[in-house]
This record gives C-alpha cells, sequence and structure tokens, in this order.
C-alpha cells in the first residue's frame, strides 16, 4: 500500500510539472523583419523549435506604433501567443495614448532577453564633438536644431532631456524612423535619438557622430563612445530591456521554464550573444521576477519624463 501510495504522489507530481509547448508557439514583434528585435527573435526562435519539437514562429506586425501587435497578442489570450520586444513598446502607451487597448496588468514578463543600446546622434559636418557641445548650441541658436526620434524610449529621453534643459529645438517626426539615419548624414537633421544599431551603417562612413550612448555600459561595437554618465548627463541613461512576454494568466511556472529554456539556449550558442552584439544590442538573460523588475523600473523613469513632458499618466 505504502509504494502504490508513493507511486500516485510521484504520478500527481509529474503531472503538475511545468511541460513544453503543445503546439505551434508564435511570437508576436512589432518591429518589421530585418529589425534587430526581429533579428533576435529568429535566433531564439530556430533553437527552441529544436528544443521543443515544436514550430516557434515569428509574426510581424508593425504599425500604430506597437499598438497593433500589442492589441493582437492581448487579445488573442493564449499562452502559446507570446509578444518579443522592447519594453518600451507597451509602456510609452500608458502616457502618450488617451485610451491604450491594453493595461499593463495584461501582460506577464517570461523572459529578459537583451538591453537594447541607446544613441545621440549629430551631423559630423554640425561641428559638434561633445553632448556639452550640443548644448551650448541649442542654447546660442534656439529653434534652429532639427530633432528626430525613434517612438518609445529615445522619443522620451531625448525631448524629455531638452525640455528638462529649458532647450528650444525643433521636432521632426517619421513616419519610418529608418529614414532618420540618411537624413541625419545629410544635416536635414542636427540631432537623432535611436538605437546605436540604427546609425551603425551611417556612422562607418564619417557623416555621422554618435555623441553617447544611454546605456551603464559602452557597446562592445563602439567601444569608443561616453556613456551618458560618463559625458555628464547620467540624467540620459536608460537601460532599454526587452525580451518575452505572455497573457496576464500566464502560471508563473511556465513562465519560469520557459525563462530557463530561453538562459540555456543563449548560454550554450555563444552566436547568439554576437549576433546581439553586431545589432546595438546587449544580451541580458532574466527569470520573470528579475525581467518585471526591471520594467517596473523603466516605468517609473518615463512617468517621470512624462510629467516633465505634460504628459497624462494613467490613474489621471
Amino acid at each position: 500500500m505504502r509504494a502504490r501510495i508513493i507511486v500516485a504522489a510521484f504520478a500527481i507530481a509529474a503531472a503538475m510539472l511545468p511541460t513544453g509547448p503543445t503546439h505551434t508557439v508564435r511570437l508576436i514583434l512589432p518591429f518589421n523583419p530585418g529589425s534587430a528585435t526581429d533579428t533576435t527573435a529568429r535566433l531564439f526562435a530556430d533553437r527552441l523549435t529544436a528544443r521543443w519539437g515544436k514550430p516557434v514562429v515569428i509574426e510581424n506586425r508593425p504599425g500604430g506604433d506597437g499598438l497593433v501587435a500589442l492589441k493582437y497578442f492581448v487579445d488573442a489570450h493564449d499562452d502559446h501567443t507570446l509578444f518579443f520586444g522592447p519594453a518600451a513598446a507597451f509602456l510609452v502607451h500608458l502616457y502618450d495614448q488617451e485610451a491604450p487597448p491594453y493595461a499593463l496588468s495584461d501582460i506577464a514578463p517570461v523572459a529578459g532577453v537583451y538591453v537594447t543600446v541607446l544613441a545621440i546622434s549629430v551631423p559630423t559636418s554640425l561641428g559638434v564633438n561633445t553632448m556639452d557641445d550640443l548644448v551650448k548650441l541649442a542654447r546660442a541658436e534656439p529653434g534652429k536644431l532639427n530633432v528626430a526620434a525613434a517612438t518609445g524610449n529615445s522619443d522620451f529621453l531625448i525631448f524629455g532631456f531638452m525640455k528638462d534643459m529649458n532647450l528650444d529645438v525643433t521636432r521632426v517626426p517619421y513616419r519610418d524612423i529608418m529614414l532618420a539615419p540618411n537624413d541625419l548624414s545629410q544635416s536635414r537633421i542636427q540631432v537623432l535619438s535611436s538605437s546605436l544599431a540604427a546609425v551603425q551603417s551611417t556612422l562607418q562612413t564619417g557623416r555621422v557622430k554618435v555623441l553617447l550612448v544611454a546605456s551603464s555600459k559602452r557597446a562592445e561595437t563602439a567601444p569608443d563612445i561616453p556613456t551618458a554618465a560618463e559625458a555628464g548627463y547620467p540624467q540620459l541613461t536608460m537601460e532599454t530591456a526587452g525580451g518575452l512576454y505572455g497573457p496576464k494568466d500566464m502560471p508563473e511556472a511556465e513562465r519560469e521554464t520557459i525563462a530557463a529554456d530561453f538562459r540555456d539556449v543563449a548560454e550554450h550558442d555563444p552566436i547568439i550573444r554576437q549576433r546581439l552584439v553586431d545589432t546595438g544590442q546587449i544580451m541580458n538573460m532574466l527569470r520573470p521576477a528579475e525581467f518585471g523588475a526591471n520594467i517596473k523600473e523603466q516605468n517609473g523613469q518615463l512617468a517621470r519624463i512624462a510629467k516633465t513632458l505634460g504628459f497624462k499618466t494613467p490613474g489621471q
């Protein structure tokens, strides 16, 4: 009898253990194919397909500054339909949208994967070599500098800084921010806040200069560029973490298992880390609770910037 009880207990415990996916897993991305996030997602999708024995497919759903992908993900209510991208993709809309089609509680952190290195760049022809030089120029010529930024953290970061420093600049909107680096190299705009990856090709031509990176560490692909803190502007430091998210009712055990699989894949495949470096990212593998704490910290920083910019904050 005792033996049967022990066997039954083990059977129940085994049934309660998290298992792999039972069918196709879809990773919903807010960006077009070929973006740094897309490259990262496809690297993991290939490895996890082999690991899980079930297809992991990428669905690119760009548009609406990420809202198209987010709404599709939230409305799916399916733990096999997951969102992959920067936390900023859903955090900023809590402030710049009157009624975003989701709440922060609808999105459960699963696995932190990367940090996108943000950068502030100028055309070489502007004759600006440091952030101090840029601030002095903006003060000397109010309203004359055209400034553009990628939607999300980059946008909040640069325009929050400009307002906080009481600098008068002209905001230039882009429907496709990937057109901005070329305009920057041609001096049609004078300042661009974006991912480092977005300006790397123009940086190599010598027509663009990156004044600083917003990450806490220098980028491996551009080790000569100072961090915001090193440049004397620690307020421009922003760790833009991204990764995988599930629906709000996704069990914690399931999220832990998936995060462990992501970490194991990353740690045993040096190609992944190198590809992240090549695309201006830093590998940053986090468990659900760690990723959740990171998102909370990002949200707190965005809330402070939103107040500076005069945006409505959640709950108002």
